[in-house]
């Protein structure tokens, strides 16, 4: 991933993606070169000078103020993360070196899996799992810790055939991943998987470069089990308090639906595999029952 002109880059993609008609212009006089918005109707519709707005996005003016950015998120039709994402990108960061250590969930959240009868774990910023229980695993193994759901989703197979709307989805958990990135484009991290998924995929690469910001939250999945069929299941991430950029994902039916009773099915084929504790979580460990990977 280019992080060299991360603003300039985000404002040159979604300019792209606004048509004239989407901001009261008309089609304009003689042929349009780009498919959206021209850069001197951008600048125009924002209140500044072209030559500002070139500057933006040449990466020769990196720190717009404020007013600035919700004008262009105004002319760019940028919903509120979109522009929090936005602003994110022209702020300053630290250059410190991003810590190393291991991230842990917390205790509590380890109890909390346990208790819950339906799929849900914890994943971090990057789409890591680091921690499941028993019904995320029997949804798909894909969900165990040490996993990584955007590689899941873009390199196998068997995961894409986990969604009966898999292109749509795609579009989400890249949009999600924009958005829990807060504007760092510069994380090493983030960096090295955006670069080797954009090497393995070419979905992943053209959907990276249109840089749509989403946070969908309460959204439908609608996906296909290989053994217990159809399941159209909410899914809701919490952030786990005290641990930065953790979630708490969990799928869930909606009560008497066809879904909801296939769920149970599931439950009772992930109890049949209950047993299956790895020899460091002993009966009495608090984390029983689950498996917890280190990011």
């Amino acid at each position: 991933m280019d992080a060299t002109n991360p603003l300039g880059d985000f404002l040159r993609a979604r300019r792209e993606q606004t048509r004239p008609e989407d901001v009261g212009l008309g089609p304009g006089v003689g042929l349009r070169r780009v498919p959206g918005l021209r850069r001197e109707e951008v600048a125009m519709l924002a209140g500044i000078s072209a030559d500002y707005y070139l500057r933006l996005e040449q990466g020769r003016e990196r720190h717009p103020s404020v007013q600035v950015l919700d004008a262009l998120a105004g002319v760019l039709r940028l919903d509120p993360e979109a522009t929090a994402y936005m602003i994110g990108l022209s702020r300053a960061r630290s250059r410190r070196a991003a810590r190393s250590a291991a991230e842990r969930v917390p205790a509590s959240i380890l109890h909390l899996l346990r208790q819950l009868s339906m799929p849900a774990f914890v994943q971090n910023r990057y789409l890591d799992i680091l921690a499941s229980n028993p019904m995320a695993r029997a949804l798909s193994p894909n969900l165990a810790p040490g996993a990584n759901r955007l590689r899941a989703v873009f390199l196998d197979e068997a995961e894409r055939e986990l969604f009966r709307d898999w292109r749509q989805a795609m579009q989400s958990v890249v949009g999600q991943m924009r958005a829990d990135s807060g504007g760092a484009t510069d994380d090493p991290r983030l960096t090295a998987l955006v670069g080797e998924l954009s090497l393995k995929s070419d979905c992943f690469r053209q959907l990276w470069a249109r840089h749509e910001v989403r946070r969908r939250e309460g959204i439908v999945s609608r996906l296909h089990h290989p053994e217990v069929g159809d399941l159209d299941l909410y899914c809701d991430k919490l952030a786990v308090a005290g641990a930065d950029g953790q979630l708490l994902v969990i799928y869930h039916a909606e009560p008497g639906t066809e879904s909801a009773r296939s769920l149970a099915l599931l439950g009772s084929i992930a109890a049949s595999s209950a047993d299956d504790v790895p020899d460091s979580l002993r009966p009495g460990d608090p984390a029983r029952g689950l498996t917890e990977g280190r990011a």
